[in-house]
């Protein structure tokens, strides 16, 4: 899309809801999305309002009802459409890039059906089924252009999301990502690295870089060490405080990134290694190029190099032709790796995927039954592993809306090292979401923890002033972060400077 057709002033007056489903990358992408119809003239619909003129929703397709959940939701939107002239609905993300016509034949009262790779049409796409009085559906089949050259209402003022690719090589055969997706396309080192810059410069402490297999990039651009590179290059940004990324996968996770996760200061101390089987005979049928031994490898590796670090996991039970012996084998490795949380997800089949039509389908009762164990046994771990944590100062990066008690208990909430959430009771001195509180804690459960006494220290931070700014004015008009990125396909202009990264 050219910036013309970009800043048209399509919304002026309009409010909008976005309802996101799925993973960090349909989060990531829902900000993107924001950016666009904000810079359109279009105004965030208020919480406690009538209702959006336009109602967008970034869908996800991974799990079996994903389809039912969306037309349930559509069908609770048609009278209110009916009862509001001008009102418009959008559907995008991976569910549309899978259904595309049948979407519109089975809500007719949907206006604009996108897909991954086109979100940027999205205000051109509303304006056109506006004066055309007709739904319009246009699907890219493959990325026009990488989602971070758009504009952006990030939902935080001290952390973000950055993304270094998009899209999967792998070929798991219970996921459907990358056939809507595509192939793993990598940024440039330089424009990851301006991008993170110039979010510091607006007061963000915290960044997440963003991949489908984020630590496969490198793949695209042919430098295998890409990765822990980048991680390297973001410890020499200064004002950046925190370094997090997600999600890896085993079979790319290499020496280099264990070292650059321990040897770089603002890299935290946290982890998240999918696992979805223990069992090599379940993992060899998803597909996943690795086995048991290789992961509780790379489990000690980091542990080694430290010890501190908290270890989560995804896990898949009742996955087809899963026997009680498999299952086993997922419990043993649960416990030999004493993961701080595990994602824990019950087999649904994802239309459109190999292990959809596999035999061996498990029983759901058989499946219920494994997945209550499993989470019984990850429930005992994650509280032994939290009460480690009693007696031990942390700095707790302060979040805005992670407790849901907090005013009733006079606590904040917030984020340790690694990635702990923390509740701890209020200073006497005010605190803004994006500064830093030490505290001492005193109290573990199998999902937080507490900090009963008095703060140690506050420290406020360019992370809480942009908080405290951003609530205090009006929302202005959201510039992105705009780094002249290529569309895919065209020529490759010269990088923006590494940071001292050293990979282009």
């Amino acid at each position: 899309m050219s910036s013309s057709d970009r800043s048209q002033a399509v919304g002026v007056n309009k409010s909008y809801e976005i309802r996101t489903y799925g993973c960090q990358m349909n989060v990531h992408d829902s900000e993107r999305l924001s950016g666009l119809l904000e810079e359109a003239g279009y105004v965030p619909a208020p919480k406690d309002g009538e209702g959006a003129d336009v109602v967008v929703f970034n869908t996800c397709a991974v799990r079996e009802n994903a389809d039912n959940r969306l037309y349930g939701n559509l069908g609770q939107l048609a009278p209110k459409k009916a009862a509001r002239p001008g009102m418009q609905i959008a559907v995008g993300g991976c569910l549309a890039q899978k259904d595309r016509d049948t979407i519109v034949k089975k809500a007719p009262w949907v206006d604009v059906v996108f897909g991954t790779h086109n979100i940027g049409k999205l205000p051109v796409l509303l304006e056109r089924a506006r004066v055309q009085e007709e739904a319009q559906v246009e699907i890219a089949e493959s990325l026009e252009a990488f989602p971070s050259t758009l504009p952006t209402r990030r939902e935080s003022a001290y952390a973000a999301w950055v993304s270094v690719s998009v899209g999967c090589n792998n070929t798991c055969t219970f996921c459907i990502v990358p056939a809507l997706r595509g192939k793993e396309k990598d940024r440039r080192p330089g424009d990851i690295l301006a991008e993170i810059e110039a979010l510091v410069s607006e007061g963000v402490s915290e960044i997440t870089l963003l991949g489908q297999n984020v630590n496969a990039y490198g793949s695209d651009i042919g430098d295998r060490e890409a990765f822990s590179k980048l991680l390297r290059a973001c410890g020499k940004i200064e004002g950046l405080e925190r370094v997090r990324f997600t999600s890896p996968h085993p079979r790319d996770f290499t020496d280099d990134v264990i070292a650059a996760m321990a040897e770089t200061p603002n890299v935290m101390p946290q982890l998240h290694m999918p696992l979805q089987s223990g069992s090599d005979t379940v993992l060899k049928a998803m597909r996943r190029s690795y086995r048991q031994e290789r992961f509780l490898g790379i489990i000690e590796k980091v542990r080694a190099a430290m010890p501190d670090a908290a270890i989560s996991t995804d896990i898949i039970v009742g996955f087809p032709g899963e026997t009680e012996e498999d299952f086993e084998q997922t419990l043993h490795t649960v416990r030999e790796s004493r993961f701080a949380q595990a994602f824990t997800f019950q087999y649904s089949k994802r239309p459109g995927t190999p292990a959809a039509d596999m035999d061996g389908q498990i029983p759901k009762a058989v499946v219920q039954e494994r997945y209550e164990r499993l989470v019984a046994l990850q429930e005992e771990i994650s509280w032994a592993e939290n009460k480690k944590q009693v007696g031990r100062t942390l700095e707790v990066l302060v979040a805005e809306g992670e407790g849901r008690k907090d005013e009733a208990t006079h606590r904040l909430s917030g984020r340790a090292p690694d990635n702990r959430l923390v509740h701890f009771t209020r200073p006497d001195e005010p605190v803004r979401p994006g500064d830093v509180v030490t505290v001492e804690i005193t109290y573990a459960a199998p999902h937080h923890l507490l900090a009963e006494g008095p703060a140690q220290a506050v420290r406020r931070t360019r992370a809480g002033d942009a908080w405290e700014k951003r609530n205090a004015a009006p929302a202005e008009k959201p510039q992105g972060v705009l780094l002249g990125l290529p569309t895919i396909g065209a020529p490759a202009p010269s990088p923006a400077p590494a940071a001292g990264c050293g990979c282009d």
